[in-house]
């Protein structure tokens, strides 16, 4: 049995004004296609729908149960079609969003602050892994965008560059050099450098060796399978001190502060880019990457 939609209206529209002919005049019908549509339906259900009288129409039991049933149903529909309305403009949906940068501050967290906000519909799923894992969900459809340092390296992929966060040194407060406002690179040689063998930990031990390596010496540094906020847990502690990204200080950790890294040119920073798959047409994709480029494009130039 194929019962249309509009089928359902009809009866629906007759029940609430009690009269084919305004329901008709209402659905700009003619009384006499809107009669022989709910006429067809009660041949199809074997029912009768509506008593008829000079006076109007009222619906039968059999009405008023499917007149229920047909109002949920007219909802869903409603509800179904605008959602897909809602979807393809990118302003509902889901976008999964991969990086191995802090969230606790710092731009990534305002953009998926503001991204929500303008886009209250749309599901945000965050994903943090190491960069072989973030490009590996790229390449499969599991993550729509990956924000990590540095190239991306599959030409599949699309890139943004973004924003550039300083280097910062992370010290015990007992330390010395806590009581300088700024701590220059040349501050730290000989002192033991706590670093995450997860990502960004290799570009900042990259810039590490680049800043303090010379001829026989190399800058001591530990590496540990540990989280960020592990690592600030040793420096805490005493075990050394330790080099991040400015996003990752939001967070505050007993026994630890937060010191600019600097040489004779200014802060030292790390940039940030988006990739994503030029194939992906994930609506929500397409508006997320225009918020990127309205707010951080002109930064990164």
């Amino acid at each position: 049995m194929e019962i249309e939609l509009r089928q359902l209206r009809y009866v629906v529209a007759a029940a609430d004004e009690k009269s084919f002919r305004r329901a008709a005049e209402g659905m700009r019908l003619r009384q006499s296609t809107l009669s022989r549509r709910i006429r067809d339906l009660e041949l199809q259900l074997g029912v009768g729908l509506f008593e008829r009288s000079r006076a109007g129409v009222r619906p039968t039991l059999a009405g008023t149960e499917l007149v229920r049933i047909a109002r949920h149903v007219m909802d869903e529909v409603d509800r179904m079609a605008a959602a897909a309305t809602a979807a393809g403009r990118g302003e509902a949906g889901r976008l999964v969003v991969g990086f191995y940068t802090s969230l606790s501050t710092g731009n990534l967290r305002l953009a998926l602050q503001d991204f929500k906000q303008s886009k209250k519909e749309v599901e945000i799923v965050t994903v943090e892994g190491t960069r072989n894992r973030l490009f590996s969900g790229l390449s499969n459809g599991a993550i729509d965008i990956v924000i990590v340092t540095g190239d991306s390296g599959n030409s599949r992929f699309d890139s943004l560059p973004l924003w550039s966060e300083r280097v910062i040194v992370a010290l015990p407060e007992s330390h010395p050099l806590a009581e300088n406002e700024i701590v220059y690179w040349t501050d730290l040689r000989g002192e033991t450098f706590l670093l995450s063998q997860r990502d960004p930990g290799p570009e900042i031990q990259d810039i590490l060796v680049a800043k303090l390596a010379a001829p026989g010496d190399r800058p001591r540094v530990v590496r540990h399978d540990a989280s960020g906020e592990n690592i600030k847990s040793l420096v805490g502690a005493g075990f050394g001190v330790s080099l991040m990204c400015e996003a990752s200080i939001g967070g505050k950790f007993n026994g630890v502060v937060y010191r600019e890294a600097r040489d004779g040119n200014g802060p030292t920073g790390i940039s940030y880019a988006a990739h994503w798959d030029r194939d992906n047409g994930n609506p929500a994709l397409g508006g997320f990457v225009r918020l990127l480029r309205e707010r951080f494009a002109p930064l990164s130039a």
